[in-house]
């Protein structure tokens, strides 16, 4: 593996959803997520984090370095497991190596964040239990995303429809068609905002600069590869990213973030946004603190 990264990062990403649902709750009967006292979409990290596992998954194909740890199908303790027989640890003899060496926790969460991307960029919690303590450490990781919100309100809408095929023998006696719902937002144009401590990735995870160009690709792409009916159109329309010139960074977070404005073209128009297009994007580039930088990519 290369060398941890060595600058401080910040990062907005600009989504939109057109005719689909880009979050469903399932305490809603998986109606789009929105906030009930603004009106606004949100989006999950975990749900935007599980796009990204995707991608990485999808363009790796399980290489060595690039497993994903949070996997559907595979039990977490399969994985942690794989650690401890790397090391020929045992249930039996766990006790006794760590009293024998004190570094062994250690050792067995490099091990992990080597081999899994996910470990090494978004942290883990890795104790299961299976009979004995299986326990690979915790791992706060160095990328941490927060929840997406729509830049204007959304209004969710149920679209009723209807198939041709009956289920059953019975009902096809009855009726010739049955009726279903599906949950959509007709336009909305989400933000969601990051960050990448290198000071983490240096003394934790060794998050890389080739793990940060693969996490830049993932982002952009994150919703290429996962194309449904139930999301609809669904794209990441910019990534702006912040770097400072220092482990620690140069300026406060939200500095950087507040220097980055999404607003109507018409600003005097009462048109719900149906496109893109309705939004102009702007950053002020000419206050950026110093020893920050900014690169606009998508």
């Amino acid at each position: 593996m290369s060398e941890p990264i060595k600058n401080r990062y910040e990062f907005v990403i600009l989504f939109d959803v057109e005719n689909g649902n880009p979050n469903g709750d399932p305490d809603a009967g998986n109606m789009p997520r929105v906030d009930p006292e603004t009106g606004l979409g949100i989006v999950t990290d975990v749900c935007l984090k599980r796009k990204i596992r995707n991608y990485v998954e999808t363009v790796k194909e399980d290489a060595t370095g690039y497993r994903i740890y949070v996997k559907d199908g595979v039990p977490l303790n399969r994985s942690d497991g794989e650690a401890y027989v790397e090391l020929d640890i045992t249930e039996k003899n766990v006790k006794e190596k760590k009293k024998a060496d004190p570094d062994l926790d250690r050792k067995i969460r490099d091990w992990m964040c080597a081999n899994f991307y996910d470990i090494r960029t978004f942290g883990a919690v890795m104790t299961t239990f299976m009979k004995a303590a299986l326990n690979c450490g915790q791992v706060r990781g160095p990328v941490q995303l927060g929840f997406a919100r729509s830049v204007e309100p959304v209004v969710p809408q149920e679209v009723t429809i209807t198939r041709v095929a009956i289920t059953t023998e019975a009902d096809a006696e009855k009726k010739g068609t049955e009726m279903g719902r599906k949950y959509i937002v007709p336009y909305g144009l989400y933000r969601c905002e990051g960050y990448i401590s290198a000071n983490l990735a240096r003394k934790t995870t060794g998050f890389s600069e080739e793990d940060l160009s693969l996490l830049w690709e993932a982002i952009i792409n994150m919703f290429e590869h996962d194309h449904s009916a139930a999301r609809g159109k669904m794209a990441v329309r910019e990534l702006i990213v912040f770097k400072h010139d220092s482990e620690l960074g140069c300026a406060p977070a939200w500095k950087l973030f507040d220097l980055v404005k999404v607003g109507r073209k018409d600003a005097d128009t009462l048109a719900p946004a149906r496109s893109y297009q309705d939004y102009i994007v702007t950053v002020d580039e000419s206050a950026l603190p110093a020893g920050v930088t900014c690169q606009r990519m998508g």
